[in-house]
């Protein structure tokens, strides 16, 4: 399928898994749906059928409370079978309630937000370290840079020349208790960036040629880059778009009726 095609299918299989499993954080896997499409659909060097191949690129979703949308696309892409989807966030189950390294395909389980920038910066050290050629992806969310690890981390990663690593920021401008601007002002975030010494650029996190784009524009300096991807929160769901409350809040019976329509 199309990266389009791949995209509402991920947003279709994920509201079914929030939906029967009462739980949340629906809105932050939409805003996110598109960046996965294009990632998974056209970009990391990946094989399904040996998920710890040596030379794979890595992945890390950080906002692991979102990972529903992670679990959809890898079992779209054929790392697991994809009625095991039907077993999350059930007793027992490896699709936990926050992204699992025990699922085929992931890397690391994540959720404390501020832990896994670090560790992708370390993964991308020791990479160029051993003369690896894999790419480090690391898919923050906005609100998660309010925590100062993260910071550290951007400074190591520029004073260690990792260009092997991208870190994407999903910003859709809303975290758990209100919107970013609210809680704490990023912006001018290309700035804080640039001014860490990293490649920035910014694009609509919607539009997967802009996202193709960035990703196969490699940086040809020695900086690490950060492709900052404006996103809507709830995006696919007219109800669900921009609006705080789905940060937490299951749909109804008739909520995911409508949903899986417009889907």
């Amino acid at each position: 399928m199309d990266t389009i095609e791949f995209a509402r299918e991920i947003r279709s299989r994920t509201l079914e898994m929030v939906y029967n499993a009462k739980a949340s954080h629906i809105g932050g896997a939409f805003s996110m749906a598109d960046i996965l499409a294009v990632l998974y659909g056209s970009v990391l060097k990946i094989d399904p059928a040996e998920p710890k191949a040596a030379d794979r690129d890595r992945f890390i979703l950080s906002k692991g409370h979102a990972c529903t949308s992670l679990y959809s696309t890898l079992a779209i892409k054929g790392f697991f079978d994809i009625d095991l989807l039907d077993t999350y966030s059930k007793d027992g189950s490896f699709f936990m309630a926050h992204t699992s390294h025990k699922v085929p395909g992931v890397e690391l389980s994540t959720g404390s937000l501020g832990h896994a920038m670090p560790v992708a910066c370390g993964m991308a050290l020791a990479a160029k370290r051993k003369s690896e050629k894999q790419h480090i992806y690391v898919l923050v969310s906005d609100g998660e840079l309010d925590e100062g690890s993260n910071w550290e981390a951007i400074l190591f990663a520029a004073h260690h020349h990792l260009n092997n690593l991208t870190c994407i920021v999903d910003y859709n401008k809303i975290q758990s208790l209100g919107r970013v601007d609210d809680v704490i002002q990023l912006d001018p975030l290309k700035d804080k960036f640039v001014s860490f010494n990293w490649d920035v650029v910014e694009v609509d996190g919607h539009d997967h040629d802009q996202l193709l784009a960035s990703f196969n524009n490699k940086t040809l300096t020695d900086k690490p880059r950060c492709i900052i991807a404006h996103t809507i929160k709830g995006k696919g769901v007219d109800f669900m778009q921009d609006d705080l409350k789905w940060h937490y809040q299951s749909p109804s019976a008739d909520q995911y009726s409508a949903a899986q329509k417009q889907l």
